[in-house]
């Protein structure tokens, strides 16, 4: 698992030169807590998915992670912020899915293909195991719902961001929250058919039944 997941690769460079605004380039303090960060919640997660939610203590993470439980208060408020930050990851290559989208199509077709995307490269058994374990522990739930409300911004504001007009707004907030919709309910179908087709296939039904509805 990989938070802000899907990140560039050697050869993005050479295709989308850096404008002269672009930040500065990471530094090496930076790129020390992120690859911490990382760290942390990878080793988070796979105890979550060994022994459960509840049983995985925060002193277990710490330790497999190689750090204090005080420094992993520095990077995490507590064992949920692990997960929302693996779903943060989502968002940002929900966004970065659709900044590179080359299609002149209608917003709600950009919106699809962004997100088949991402499904695309993100359906693994991991993901599987962590999809149900956010359904399936009560405590988790209300995250999950925080998840997909900023998956829907992420993807809202980067809609704007190919169509900045500002009379478009409203109806990109509409295709934003329906596209989030249509992954929500192929995700539950998927998870409650165990991964019998691939989740780009339930995605592709979803869509298609919201374009004939609208």
């Amino acid at each position: 698992m990989q938070i802000g997941c899907f990140v560039a690769g050697p050869n993005d460079a050479k295709k989308h030169p850096m404008p002269k605004d672009a930040p500065k380039p990471e530094g090496l303090r930076a790129r020390k807590r992120r690859q911490t960060l990382q760290r942390i919640a990878d080793v988070g997660l796979q105890l979550f998915l060994a022994k459960g939610y509840e049983a995985a203590t925060l002193d277990e993470i710490a330790a497999a992670a190689g750090i204090s439980r005080r420094t992993f208060f520095y990077y995490f408020k507590s064992k949920d912020d692990i997960l929302l930050a693996y779903l943060d990851g989502y968002a940002d290559a929900l966004q970065a899915s659709v900044r590179e989208s080359s299609s002149t199509g209608v917003p709600l077709d950009v919106a699809r293909d962004a997100v088949l995307k991402v499904a695309t490269r993100a359906e693994t058994s991991e993901t599987i195991a962590t999809a149900r374990l956010m359904r399936n522990v009560k405590a988790l739930r209300a995250r999950g719902q925080v998840g997909y409300l900023r998956r829907e911004q992420a993807l809202y504001e980067a809609l704007c961001a190919l169509w900045p007009g500002k009379e478009r707004r409203e109806g990109l907030r509409f295709v934003a929250m329906a596209s989030m919709g249509a992954t929500r309910l192929a995700v539950d179908t998927w998870l409650a058919q165990d991964g019998k087709r691939p989740l780009a296939k339930y995605i592709q039904d979803a869509f298609k039944t919201l374009k004939a509805e609208i």
